[in-house]
């Protein structure tokens, strides 16, 4: 028995250690391209969706920030989708001439909010940006996002990037940010996969956002149902790397376990819902799909996979006497693993951030650990996590945009 439950853990966690290290070396092997597209002067007409539940400390701010992009203004339009917004908030939107479409549900998710704003768009949009209440857009992202649409990319996730990176747990969240853009994004469009998407900095051919999103009602992790209805019918998710989407990150514990609890549950969630229609496409030759359905769902979040080793080689040295496989080789699996963690990050990070990062990283290792017996119910209510950066702070930025 003992030597049964040992192949499971080596299986599993060899797995998730070596998987991350493929795709983190393949990021690796390829360099930015996108950059040296050649101009275009087709401008797509753009609907850049924002729903804001109880987001009245900075959807002012982002939306103006919005309405001066390098774009031709003619060309696309902000839709505020309001949730439960004061009064005072929505007159000053519709002051600063921002489109607000007041939206109210019993039990609010990000979904319904994009329904309702996709049930009431016309038909002269090309392209749906879905784009979060926090989030910021560089100056040339709609250029950006435009050129691959012109060359045929119907569905882009862009570079999500820090906004803040000032207290010890934003700088955790900033590091996971850059790990997962690198290994489930720019290391899987390097191998021919689809990228995933990540909830906001997702751009849309709008027909198509407009049937998909008709099939989705999750409460939470929508978008992880999103991306296997997109590669279901065909599509490829490409990856914007030089087209940045400016994101606040979680600065305290609080909100940091708010938000991987709901994280947890929502992958959990999808696993158990379609790790069998995964297999069946992969029979079918829709390796994208087993990937995002099964692969991704599969994986242990990063901080429970360096949990999960060190576990595993305490009770090793521990029980020593009646365990098969040696304590060496746990080791070496957590040093593989922390090099698949280590290569995404830049050298910058390593000069300022990573002492900071080490020193608590082993306090949010605890916290995901703790999240496991308490992740019962956390799917079916919507669990908000409150914003409040207008700026940005960033000493990573220009890193960012040189990857």
């Amino acid at each position: 028995m003992i030597l049964l439950i040992e192949i499971f853990l080596l299986t599993y966690l060899t797995g998730c250690v070596l998987y991350n290290l493929f795709f983190s070396i393949a990021g690796k092997l390829v360099r930015r391209t996108s950059s040296a597209n050649p101009p275009t002067d087709i401008y797509s007409k753009v609907a850049i969706l924002v729903p804001a539940y109880k987001e009245d400390a900075v959807i002012l701010s982002v939306a103006r920030s919005y309405m001066e992009l390098d774009y031709p203004s003619s060309k696309y339009d902000v839709w505020v989708i309001a949730d439960s917004l004061q009064p005072e908030t929505l007159r000053l939107l519709e002051a600063a001439e921002v489109n607000v479409l007041p939206v109210s549900f019993e039990k609010s998710t990000k979904a319904k909010s994009l329904n309702a704003a996709l049930g009431q768009l016309d038909d002269s949009y090309e392209l749906v940006l879905i784009s979060d209440a926090d989030n910021v857009l560089a100056h040339d992202f709609l250029l950006k996002v435009n050129q691959s649409y012109q060359q045929g990319h119907h569905v882009i996730q862009a570079q999500r990037v820090a906004k803040n990176i000032e207290t010890p747990f934003a700088v955790l969240d900033t590091a996971n940010e850059i790990i997962a853009n690198h290994i489930y994004r720019k290391g899987s469009n390097a191998v021919g996969l689809s990228s995933s998407v990540i909830g906001s900095g997702m751009v849309f051919h709008y027909p198509l956002i407009k049937s998909v999103m008709e099939q989705i009602d999750a409460t939470g992790g929508f978008d992880k149902v999103l991306q296997l209805e997109i590669v279901a019918r065909g599509y490829h998710i490409h990856y914007q790397e030089d087209a940045l989407i400016f994101d606040e990150k979680v600065e305290h514990p609080e909100a940091f376990s708010n938000q991987r609890r709901r994280w947890i549950s929502s992958q959990f969630l999808y696993f158990r819902r379609f790790w069998k229609p995964g297999v069946k496409m992969l029979l079918k030759g829709n390796v994208d799909y087993f990937n995002l359905a099964f692969c991704h769902n599969l994986m242990l979040p990063r901080m429970l996979l360096i949990a999960g080793i060190c576990f595993v080689a305490a009770c090793s040295f521990v029980f020593s006497s009646y365990v098969h496989i040696p304590l060496w080789y746990w080791g070496a699996l957590f040093l593989i693993n922390a090099l698949s963690l280590a290569l995404p990050l830049p050298a910058m990070f390593y000069r300022k951030y990573l002492f900071t990062a080490l020193l608590n990283l082993p306090k949010a290792v605890w916290m995901m650990v703790l999240l496991l017996f308490r992740i019962k119910g956390a799917n079916k209510t919507f669990i908000h996590t409150q914003h409040n950066k207008t700026d940005i702070n960033n000493p990573l930025l220009n890193v960012a945009r040189k990857n």
